[in-house]
């Protein structure tokens, strides 16, 4: 029987590709742990994979099924640093710090491919990635930035692409430049889920689904987690649900916006091999950013429509269809076999949300569209953490990251106004 998520809307390619993914029982009564783990995505499994090794009693409760949020049901892009480019963020916190965060996204692409070769997870990794502008104005800027991590962040695999390469590689003469970047690429996001679950649950960590948690609290030097079917009692906890957090902690909830971002999967393109040739994934320069790839047997999965609350489109495939045909024209007919959504958790600065918001409670997200990298290697330095080790992490709680404006009430709505404006100025 096919499985429909409660909380992300269709049922997605990833899921029709992954046929043994693997189900977990709902946490039977209340328990004690060394560390709880609250949400089943990439940032809690990698944690609980790493703190079971080390000998921790953890437990990871999800309220519905692992990778049911945007870990298993994301674009597949890894991107190269963080959100924000270094440059620019180098004009906002100095050359140094952007240095440091442009090296901890790269640890976290070493780790995560490493991870899946270590495990033997195949995880569908195709090589490549291509930014490409949809705005004349904006040549210069990209003509910059591969200057700047060429020269001045070490990083070689950046080249820009003029107007006949780009058209040559996207099959496509919508954009007018973009960047080709032979250091990163793609992945099936589904299947790194699956083999991670597996992974922790053989490291011996205590796995359960359908279960919500409701409450968090610190009584007695222990952390209370009130749930849908118990208790939890622990040492320590990690919030780790991103776009998903709901009402469970005002802090993280005050931080982490969701936002709802659409994909749909066409039928093999038999016919068209003009159209990403080379194999690479694609994001454009749009606020509202379009991203897009072909899978290993050739159809092409094409994200771009974002809303700014909880809503979904009646039908997410016909909005997706629109958005194919000003790219690909000769696609107008094709099948979308496939479409789905989910919310992504994004910040106002673009950069990822890491606080202790309460004593021995952390919450680590907002990672804004580079999740498949940084939550996985978050969620492993958070395991680090817990065991007493220095980490990475200190660079993430050291960024300054507002909350949004409007409070629980007018924060959605405030959110909504902002960034329609902003999907205007992308047609301009």
């Amino acid at each position: 029987m096919t499985w429909q998520s409660p909380i992300s809307p269709g049922y997605s390619w990833y899921e029709a590709t992954t046929p043994e993914r693997p189900a977990f029982p709902v946490m039977p009564g209340s328990r004690k742990a060394d560390v709880a783990i609250i949400g089943g995505g990439y940032t809690g499994l990698q944690a609980a994979c790493n703190l079971a090794r080390s000998g921790t009693d953890v437990t990871l409760i999800d309220a519905c099924r692992f990778g049911d949020g945007a870990s298993g049901r994301n674009g597949g892009q890894f991107g190269t640093g963080q959100r924000v480019w270094a440059d620019e963020t180098e004009e906002v916190l100095g050359r140094e710090w952007a240095q440091r965060l442009f090296d901890m996204a790269e640890n976290a692409k070493r780790y995560v491919l490493g991870f899946a070769e270590e495990h033997a997870i195949d995880i569908e990794f195709m090589p490549g990635q291509l930014s490409v502008g949809h705005k004349a104005s904006l040549e210069r800027d990209y003509r910059n930035h591969v200057e700047a991590m060429t020269e001045r962040y070490g990083y070689p695999h950046l080249s820009f692409m003029d107007r006949e390469e780009t058209v040559s590689r996207l099959g496509s003469s919508h954009y007018h430049f973009g960047i080709r970047d032979t250091g990163t690429g793609h992945i099936h996001p589904m299947k790194l889920v699956v083999g991670l679950v597996r992974q922790a649950a053989l490291a011996g960590a205590h796995l359960y689904e359908g279960t919500k948690a409701l409450k968090i609290e610190k009584k007695g030097g222990a952390v209370v987690i009130e749930t849908t079917s118990g208790t939890i009692t622990a040492d320590r906890a990690l919030i780790a649900c991103n776009g998903y957090i709901g009402n469970l902690e005002p802090v993280t909830a005050s931080h982490v916006m969701p936002i709802r971002s659409f994909i749909g999967a066409t039928t093999v393109l038999h016919g068209h091999t003009g159209i990403l040739p080379g194999g690479e994934s694609v994001d454009d320069s749009r606020f509202v950013v379009r991203y897009f790839r072909k899978s290993k047997d050739g159809r092409l999965l094409f994200g771009g429509r974002e809303a700014y609350t909880a809503d979904n489109p009646r039908d997410i495939s016909a909005h997706i269809r629109r958005q194919i045909c000003e790219i690909y024209p000769d696609l107008a007919d094709v099948e979308i076999t496939h479409a789905w959504g989910g919310s992504v958790g994004i910040t106002m600065p673009r950069q990822p949300f890491c606080r202790e918001v309460m004593p021995g409670v952390t919450t680590i997200g907002g990672y804004s569209g580079h999740g498949v990298m940084l939550a996985n290697y978050c969620g492993k330095l958070y395991a680090e953490l817990a065991l007493g080790k220095s980490t990475e992490l200190d660079l993430l709680k050291q960024l300054k990251i507002p909350a949004f404006p409007g409070g629980t009430r007018f924060r959605s709505a405030l959110l909504f106004l902002a960034l329609s404006w902003y999907s205007l100025r992308d047609r301009f």
